[in-house]
């Protein structure tokens, strides 16, 4: 009984303290710092060693302008720690009563401290860096450094020459230490990439890093540099160059195709199939790894329909009928069967012969994300076909084998579509609603585009006959069916003008003109709800899709600006807001913007 007694006490106790501390910060973050002060003095006078309650106390004093406790309780915990940490709080409470010269003082006193205790520079460069007094911190770590040769703090060095401003010693300091000590590169890299994707202006960062690795490399032939200079030009979405290192690192380096194969992914990811498909041929070449082949010719195979036109269609017959014939009929060769259903169904218009090639593929032993891959091309077919309740079936199963897994947010994405063409809105909308919360962006993005047509339309018109024709016009797009999609969309504009659905009508004209190379046509639909729907929720869109046109199409960059700006400026919300902001600055260079 003693002992349950004992323990009680002691939770009861634990439970108190750890209430007290969470009111405490509560009361700090609100900005209330006098209660703030008297929870954390006690929490201290509980635990006198706990460093955070101790700078957390300091921080109340002088907050409330308390200096001379706050320079009495560091004094007494300088006196019985003698760590130069709290010569670096006493110098800093000197300086918020903007006594200079005092405040140096401390601050060179505890470099000092460093001089003759190295195991120091820990405590008083993470306070100076905390105080961003960059320069001393600077100092602390260069002092360890001199003090004890084997202590190496490149990293935070170089890390706080980039804070200075000082990019190239920045640069020159962490590649050599990238090279001296490889297994930190990665860490390096991380924030090498966080400078050159920063928030401002970084062009002047990113030329120097490049021209700063073409000189290691050619200076020293070492393949380290390639790499280097590989993963710089991907993280500038230059994969063309890349390859040109990659290459070269194969050509010393034959045992692997790992970098190249990684390569053409993220060239597919970003859309530029061009280097992708340079990639791919390479790889065919120099792999006789039969996954690999089959995974490099499943994606040519993807480019070339994605590419083609009615003309093409045979060739890509007889070639994918050719490389089913040479790897053969197997689980391995699934992407390639289901690319051949694909094709079937959606190109050829054959949706009986894309069928049954799923069905025979369903019969193999495949493991669940295979099964899955092919039931959800099955249920699209099926959907091609107008066969709703039929997909629903297999897009339900998806979810129930594969529950909380992407695939399964995908079926459940494609389910809530299939109840939006069928036009069982009420039912699409709560789906819809759901998956808006989704872990994949491009999924949560896309529920949320259809959630705000349904909801918005069906307050304008409870009837939904515009949405139901709508959707009608959408269901064409899925079908390929462009033209009818077209005209179907033109009908809505001419019956339901100047009403909800006006604007999102003319942003999937525009869509379809653009996807056709109509840029003309696009930017036409794009400037109507500019022009006529500017308190509407698609401008953003009409805004950024005509800048895109101009910047990438046209190449007419002084249309392309003050669009990016509008973006930038007046839609701050739009998930199109960071690539408008960073296009702009590629423009202009703004370094303030």
């Amino acid at each position: 009984m003693k002992n349950i007694f004992i323990y009680i006490v002691l939770l009861w106790s634990g439970l108190a303290f750890s209430q007290n501390e969470q009111l405490a910060n509560n009361y700090y973050d609100k900005g209330d710092f006098e209660k703030a002060k008297i929870i954390y003095e006690d929490l201290l006078k509980s635990s006198p060693s706990n460093t955070q309650y101790f700078l957390r106390t300091i921080d109340c004093y002088q907050q409330l302008q308390q200096f001379d406790i706050a320079e009495k309780t560091i004094l007494e915990r300088y006196n019985r720690y003698k760590q130069g940490v709290f010569l670096v709080e006493l110098g800093y409470n000197y300086q918020l009563q903007k006594n200079e010269s005092k405040a140096k003082s401390y601050y060179e006193q505890a470099i000092e401290k460093i001089k003759t205790n190295p195991n120091d520079v820990y405590g008083v460069g993470n306070a100076f860096e905390k105080k961003v007094l960059l320069e001393y911190a600077l100092k602390s770590y260069q002092t360890a450094m001199q003090v004890q040769p084997n202590y190496n703090f490149n990293f935070q060095i170089g890390m706080l020459y980039g804070q200075l401003g000082k990019t190239d010693l920045m640069i020159d300091l962490l590649l050599t230490e990238s090279y001296n000590n490889q297994q930190n590169a990665n860490l390096i890299q991380m924030q090498l990439a966080r400078f050159m994707n920063g928030e401002t202006d970084n062009t002047a960062f990113k030329d120097a890093m490049r021209k700063a690795l073409i000189l290691r490399t050619q200076k020293d032939q070492d393949v380290f540099w390639n790499h280097y200079l590989s993963w710089f030009y991907v993280q500038q979405k230059e994969f063309g160059k890349a390859f040109i290192q990659e290459k070269a690192i194969y050509k010393r380096e034959p045992e692997s195709l790992i970098s190249i194969v990684n390569l053409s992914q993220f060239a597919l990811n970003e859309d530029d199939t061009e280097t992708a498909e340079e990639i791919l041929n390479f790889i065919l070449l120099n792999t006789k790894d039969r996954d690999l082949l089959i995974q490099s010719n499943a994606s040519l195979m993807e480019i070339k329909i994605d590419k083609a036109q009615e003309k093409d269609y045979p060739a890509i017959t007889n070639e994918l009928q050719q490389l089913l014939v040479t790897y053969e009929i197997n689980p391995f060769t699934l992407s390639l069967q289901l690319i051949q259903a694909h094709f079937l169904a959606f190109n050829l218009k054959k949706t009986e012969e894309g069928k049954a090639v799923v069905k025979k593929a369903l019969e193999l032993n495949l493991n669940p994300y295979q099964q899955a891959d092919a039931k959800m091309e099955l249920a699209d077919i099926l959907l091609l076909e107008e066969k709703f309740n039929q997909a629903l079936i297999y897009y339900s199963q998806i979810q129930l084998d594969l529950k909380n897994d992407v695939m399964s947010h995908e079926a459940s994405l494609k389910a809530a579509k299939t109840s939006y063409f069928k036009t069982d809105f009420e039912w699409a909308l709560k789906q819809f609603k759901e998956l808006k919360s989704a872990n994949t962006q491009l999924i949560a993005n896309d529920a949320l585009e259809y959630f705000l047509l349904i909801n918005d339309n069906t307050a304008a018109d409870s009837t939904q006959t515009a949405l139901k024709q709508f959707a009608k016009g959408d269901f064409l797009l899925y079908q390929n069916k462009k033209q009818e999609a077209v005209t179907q969309f033109q009908n809505i504009l001419k019956t339901f003008k100047g009403q909800e659905i006006e604007a999102v009508t003319l942003l999937r004209l525009g869509q379809i003109y653009e996807s056709q190379k109509d840029y003309a046509s696009a930017l036409s639909q794009y400037q109507q709800i500019i022009d006529n729907h500017s308190d509407g929720i698609y401008v953003d869109e009409a805004l950024f899709f005509s800048a895109e046109i101009y910047n990438d199409e046209l190449k007419d960059t002084e249309k392309a600006k003050p669009l990016y700006e509008k973006v930038i400026f007046n839609h701050q919300d739009s998930i199109y807001f960071v690539d408008a902001r960073k296009k702009y600055r590629e423009l202009r260079g703004d370094k303030n913007l």
